[in-house]
């Protein structure tokens, strides 16, 4: 889906133990146009923007996934902690930006 005028990025950087979470999760984002690849190639150097097709997106994979108890069945492991983190994070962003 390409951005039209009116649609609003949002900017995040997402670096470190973050960013191999979520890219251990981007196979489950192939259906996303391209969001996968975005995410795969995503160095955490300088933000990315997001749309909100994109953080819907990222937002269902990340919770099916912390809520899988064989991918995290420790919930004090450091992995998941990270990527809770980044849920509670995006879903605020989202929140923020598109629900004025």
């Amino acid at each position: 889906m390409k951005p039209g005028k009116n649609d609003i990025p949002v900017k995040l950087k997402i670096s470190g133990k973050q960013l191999k979470e979520l890219q251990k999760y981007t196979w489950q984002m192939c259906e996303a146009f391209g969001l996968d690849e975005k995410i795969e190639n995503y160095k955490g150097i300088r933000p990315i923007s997001l749309y909100s097709w994109d953080l819907d997106c990222i937002i269902d994979v990340l919770y099916m996934a912390l809520d899988d108890e064989k991918e995290y069945p420790d919930k004090k492991d450091e992995g998941y902690k990270k990527l809770y983190e980044l849920y509670v994070n995006l879903k605020k962003a989202y929140k923020e930006t598109y629900e004025c």
